[in-house]
């Protein structure tokens, strides 16, 4: 991973915080899996689950930590890695297919967390059926996030890819030279 993917990301973690905390009104509507689809799709699926372990840790340092941390953690994850592998056919998935898949990780995201305080109680399907409405929130936040976020984004993505996916190797090497040009010339 190089520096200017490590920065793109950095930035929607910012972004996903930010969003998290202005829709934190409402309840389970944020932009976070929204983008974390987005990037893991356009960036790959290691940057699909370093930007959800960042906007996780980022978002729950304003809204607070707790033992649901680690799991949103884990859900968060997980849809990165699967839309990383969804990215795969990138530029051949209609919005409208990641817009479905952004619903159904909406309903994961929920099960997960459900999970989580299921092993800790008796009553795990009480628990998972009385967040549904929540599930649901969440679900059609993401649709609405992708249908606006996915194509603005991809722009971008499209416009700046070969600066964002240059490899390392390249720009180590591109260094070395620089290096080598500065002390031929007697800079240090």
């Amino acid at each position: 991973m190089n520096i200017r993917k490590l920065t793109l990301i950095a930035l929607l973690a910012a972004l996903g915080t930010v969003g998290r905390y202005a829709f934190s009104y409402i309840p389970n509507v944020q932009p976070v899996t929204a983008l974390i689809i987005i990037c893991g799709i356009w960036l790959g699926p290691v940057a699909g689950v370093t930007l959800a372990v960042l906007s996780t840790i980022l978002s729950n340092m304003l809204l607070g930590m707790g033992i649901w941390t680690l799991s949103q953690i884990i859900a968060w994850a997980i849809i990165g890695l699967l839309s990383g592998l969804l990215g795969k056919y990138n530029g051949k998935l209609p919005v409208w297919f990641i817009g479905i898949f952004s619903g159904i990780a909406g309903y994961f995201y929920g099960f997960v967390i459900s999970l989580a305080y299921g092993t800790i109680g008796d009553h795990f399907w009480l628990y998972y059926l009385r967040g549904i409405p929540f599930d649901t929130n969440h679900a059609i936040g993401n649709v609405a996030f992708i249908i606006i976020l996915y194509p603005v984004l991809s722009r971008l993505f499209q416009r700046y890819g070969k600066d964002i996916n240059q490899s390392t190797t390249s720009l180590m090497y591109n260094n070395s030279n620089l290096h080598n040009h500065h002390k031929e010339r007697g800079v240090s």
